[in-house]
């Protein structure tokens, strides 16, 4: 990886977003006349992406208590989508009538998406991440309500135009929930209720943790092209997932970023590949640490990795002068030990459902109420700052990374053509090294 040169400062890269901004701009913004007033009304969902979340989040959606109907399907690949297909009709068996995807509105190949948003009022955008800016872009410009799954880009370049579309959904009072599901979990919300109420005081530290066991592997088959075999083993490569740190760590990331109140100015950390080494784990690492630090000098320190027979934890501790909070057991403490709060579990929702209960219901009512892209791009950034400085070894600074001209997305979208990284004569991929791969 080379050296990017910077071209722009920062009130040129705003004075960029705004002209991008701007164009969208010029499509007509959406009217009442796009929201639903009533339980009677039909709420057609259209599916991008037919992978096992982009599955679940049809069958949630289709959980709802509104009108709904899947109407439309789309993936890269047929066999996915119709098992997907199977799978959603399996689980809505008791309701028929919301699984109704003609066949001539199941979509295949890198355009499908192109396809299936125009018959949608609520479009689901599930694909691999780094899909996300290019289709949440489309279903904006064509005035549709979204889910779309986290992360929501890969690079810099994605998340400026996630930045950019989200504007334009703004003032189309188009609703965005995105799939951090902690923020629409009971125990979370009710944690964050009281820390902004100053039980444990000013947070001081944070601890975040996405650590666990191995994951999948797709084998190579022989007719495989090298797009389609990355695009199969999507976790791997960096254009399509960003590196578990930023395909699922984000998840822990976004619970610092929501309790401080902003994101962090810099990043710097140490990961590498330990245990995860063979050619078929593409280029991505097996662990990160990073120290993400925020303006006023608070320091959330984040762990991440993919090791067998390891130690595991998915967690967030955030500790304040009179207190500190443990997430997964919902508890508040002070110093010594003493339970200043509990919360009931008995009380505790199904927060995948929850994001599209809420979202559904906010549509049926025609009600703007989520704009959640925003966050959820800054957040995606935060988790690509420390990837960029595990990679590198450099400290990155928040706001330099997202002028980078780093984009990871092929030329071309297409079975036959060749993403940025390949791998050597022996099928090797090429692996950052800090101190050698450099960004800033």
């Amino acid at each position: 990886m080379q050296k990017k040169e910077f071209h722009s400062g920062r009130r040129d890269f705003v004075k960029q977003t705004s002209l991008l901004a701007g164009g969208l701009l010029t499509l007509p913004l959406i009217s009442q006349a796009n929201f639903f007033s009533g339980g009677n009304d039909v709420i057609k969902i259209a599916m991008i992406g037919c992978g096992g979340r982009g599955t679940g989040a049809a069958v949630q959606a289709l959980s709802t208590k509104q009108n709904v109907q899947l109407v439309a399907m789309a993936d890269a690949f047929a066999d996915r989508l119709n098992e997907s297909y199977e799978n959603i009709k399996g689980e809505v068996g008791d309701k028929p009538g919301r699984l109704n995807v003609k066949d001539e509105h199941k979509f295949v190949g890198f355009d499908a998406y192109l396809k299936a948003i125009p018959l949608a009022d609520v479009v689901i955008l599930a694909t691999p991440p780094g899909f996300r800016p290019v289709h949440f872009e489309e279903a904006v410009k064509q005035g549709k309500h979204i889910f779309m799954e986290k992360p929501v880009a890969t690079d810099p370049a994605g998340i400026r135009r996630v930045l950019a579309a989200a504007e334009i959904a703004k003032q189309k009072k188009l609703n965005v929930v995105v799939g951090l599901q902690r923020r629409y979990q009971n125990s979370y919300r009710e944690l964050f209720k009281r820390a902004q109420d100053g039980m444990i005081g000013d947070i001081t530290s944070m601890n975040v943790w996405w650590n666990q066991g191995a994951l999948w592997v797709k084998p190579r088959k022989p007719e495989y092209t090298e797009m389609e075999y990355q695009m199969r083993n999507w976790y791997y490569f960096n254009w399509l997932c960003g590196d578990h740190i930023v395909e699922q760590h984000i998840h822990n990331i976004d619970v610092g970023n929501w309790f401080m109140n902003e994101y962090p100015v810099t990043a710097v950390g140490m990961g590498g590949r330990q245990i995860r080494t063979g050619k078929e784990f593409g280029e991505i690492y097996d662990h990160h640490a990073v120290e993400y630090r925020f303006a006023n000098g608070v320091v959330m320190n984040s762990q991440c990795r993919h090791w067998k027979d390891s130690a595991s934890r998915v967690d967030e501790e955030l500790i304040g002068t009179k207190g500190r909070i443990i997430c997964d057991k919902a508890v508040i403490q002070d110093h010594k030990g003493k339970v200043l709060y509990q919360f009931d579990k008995k009380q505790e929702n199904q927060p995948y459902q929850s994001e599209h209960d809420e979202l559904f219901e906010a549509v049926a009512k025609g009600e703007y109420k989520y704009h959640d892209a925003e966050r959820a791009a800054k957040t995606t950034h935060t988790a690509i700052i420390g990837r960029l400085a595990t990679y590198s070894g450099q400290v990155i600074p928040f706001d330099q990374a997202l002028k980078l001209d780093l984009n990871l997305q092929p030329a071309t979208y297409a079975f036959d053509a060749k993403p940025q990284i390949l791998p050597d004569a022996d099928g090797n991929y090429p692996v950052a090294k800090p101190g050698t791969t450099r960004y800033v």
